[in-house]
């Protein structure tokens, strides 16, 4: 309002006359306002462009950068994937079916072949070593480790360095039910296998990513992705006692993930994935998961690989 008050204060640039009709001067006075006002809406329009240029390409170009940190982490969680599952195995619980024969001593069993077998349920593992031992848990395997008819089988997928799968039998060498722990022993006579990193798990902190692989409800090859949610948890064992000192992690873990690896983001184990809680009545998980710290199979396993038992029951 005072710019244009001050306007109409402006000197006529022409004398006004007598005559009825329209003054002569509102033309040049009309054509200099409005040229005042466009001259200044010009000046705010450029300022403006000036302090907001192209603002419909501000979001194109912020996203820019965001875009290529994603496709970074993107990668780097495939590369991971990559590296780690090669070291992964599918194990399959089999019960062999029983055929009757008749001979002059009367009847007697035999287990058939394994296209018969039946499947009683799958876990997974993964390497330890270049001489075929694989850990898992030993509830994945608990009926082959307590088979007394001789018709319980585990069968164990896996792949060499170069990527290519085979089945091969696995022995149990050792069981640790107070940790829910067991090593399998599979013939990789002629193949190169791929151990698995081991890292640790001492200096684990909540909040730190992790990602279990593994094959759950016999999907092979799953990856889950989450973050230590918990440390020193208490979860129980097999054989009824506790397991101190669990991770709890987000991350997915589903029947047919138990013996799978629980990795950091550097492809490192840290946990070996055992149990999750279900919603009751439903068999969903809770989000609530746990795994055994890589700590503690790392003073377990060695000890099943040379004795068959762990350390606290040699003498026994």
């Amino acid at each position: 309002m005072e710019m244009l008050a001050s306007l109409h204060t402006l000197p006529s640039p022409l004398p006004p006359t007598t005559s009825s009709s329209e003054p002569s001067y509102k033309t040049p006075f009309i054509t200099r306002r409005r040229t005042i006002i466009s001259a200044s809406t010009a000046a705010i329009a450029s300022l403006l462009y000036i302090s907001n240029p192209i603002p419909s390409l501000y979001p194109a170009i912020a996203l820019q950068p965001q875009q290529v940190e994603l496709d970074q982490e993107e990668d780097r969680i495939v590369r991971l994937f990559q590296e780690t599952s090669p070291s992964v195995v599918f194990i399959e619980d089999l019960e062999l079916a029983k055929i009757p024969k008749s001979s002059s001593k009367g009847d007697r069993v035999v287990a058939a072949e394994d296209e018969d077998a039946k499947v009683e349920g799958t876990g997974s593992g993964f390497i330890w070593d270049k001489f075929g031992h694989i850990v898992t848990n030993y509830h994945v395997v608990d009926k082959l480790a307590t088979d007394q008819s001789g018709l319980q089988r585990c069968k164990v997928l896996l792949a060499d360095a170069s990527g290519t799968s085979f089945y091969k039998e696995g022995k149990i060498v050792g069981i640790d039910p107070a940790y829910d722990l067991a090593v399998l022993k599979v013939d990789v006579e002629g193949s190169e296998l791929k151990p698995i990193v081991v890292g640790t798990s001492r200096d684990l902190r909540v909040g730190q990513s992790c990602f279990a692989v593994g094959n759950p409800f016999g999907y092979e090859n799953t990856l889950t992705t989450g973050v230590v949610s918990g440390l020193g948890r208490e979860i129980p064992s097999p054989n009824g006692r506790a397991i101190r000192g669990a991770i709890q992690t987000d991350a997915a873990i589903n029947a047919g993930n138990s013996g799978g690896p629980l990795i950091d983001s550097y492809g490192h184990v840290i946990g070996v994935n055992t149990a999750t809680f279900t919603r009751k009545g439903t068999g969903i998980s809770s989000g609530v998961n746990f795994a055994i710290p890589i700590d503690t199979v790392v003073r377990t396993v060695p000890y099943l690989i040379v004795y068959g038992t762990p350390y606290s029951n040699r003498f026994q």
